[in-house]
């Protein structure tokens, strides 16, 4: 049975991405949660920002400058947290 995943992170944007991917291999769900940052502007968060876009794996953003794609709101950043089977903090 397929569990549902939220990888959270502040620093660690394009490893929390790469695991999001790695999960969907193993048949399961990924979303990640870049909390109180905006999208990083190295070549490695951006390359892995676009295969989770590819992907269909959602990044969010809860940054006043985030992506128009990536961002939310802080209310709905937190409400969808609770929505999943585990959460996986990635700490710097």
């Amino acid at each position: 049975m397929a569990k549902r995943y939220a990888i959270i992170t502040r620093q660690r944007q394009s490893e929390a991405m790469r695991m999001a991917l790695g999960l969907l291999l193993l048949g399961d769900e990924a979303e990640v949660f870049l909390a109180d940052s905006a999208l990083g502007a190295d070549d490695a968060t951006e390359a892995q920002y676009k295969n989770c876009l590819e992907m269909d794996v959602p990044v969010y953003s809860n940054h006043p400058d985030a992506p128009d794609t990536a961002k939310l709101p802080a209310e709905e950043f937190t409400t969808r947290l609770t929505k999943f089977d585990r959460l996986i903090p990635l700490l710097p």
